[in-house]
């Protein structure tokens, strides 16, 4: 089984940028113990702060893999390029998001990707990862 996560803007920063929010682990840190326990599952990662880099990533796995983890970040709020491109592949995908977005400004309660995706998980931290990883167990 081949799935890959996908973060976008700002959670390079991770561990750094508003812990009280995000916490203090980076992502390569947790992805590292993603991989170990998840060993039987082919685990991929890709950042990018560039909308048009998410975009062809997703067209580039979006016929291969078995699942795509997706954290558009702001641009799950703003994007419809993003949100079509999801609905133009064939590989699941379950947005994630750490936070909570409805407890937070309203303009994150409104996601362009949510109409084409499998599930969404948001306000549980990095085991929303997990938890999306399950989902496609």
């Amino acid at each position: 089984m081949k799935i890959i996560i996908i973060n976008g803007p700002n959670l390079n920063l991770l561990g750094k940028r508003e812990p009280e929010i995000y916490g203090s682990q980076t992502f390569e840190e947790f992805f590292e113990e993603l991989k170990l326990k998840f060993s039987t599952i082919e685990l991929s990662y890709f950042q990018s702060n560039i909308e048009g880099e998410l975009i062809d990533k997703l067209h580039g796995v979006g016929f291969d893999y078995d699942g795509i983890i997706l954290n558009a970040a702001a641009y799950t709020h703003t994007s419809v390029g993003i949100g079509d491109a999801v609905k133009g592949i064939n590989t699941p995908v379950v947005e994630l998001h750490i936070s909570n977005i409805h407890a937070r400004e309203e303009f994150r309660h409104h996601s362009f990707i949510a109409p084409a995706a499998k599930g969404v998980l948001f306000g549980f931290g990095l085991k929303g990862y997990e938890l999306a990883i399950k989902s496609f167990l």
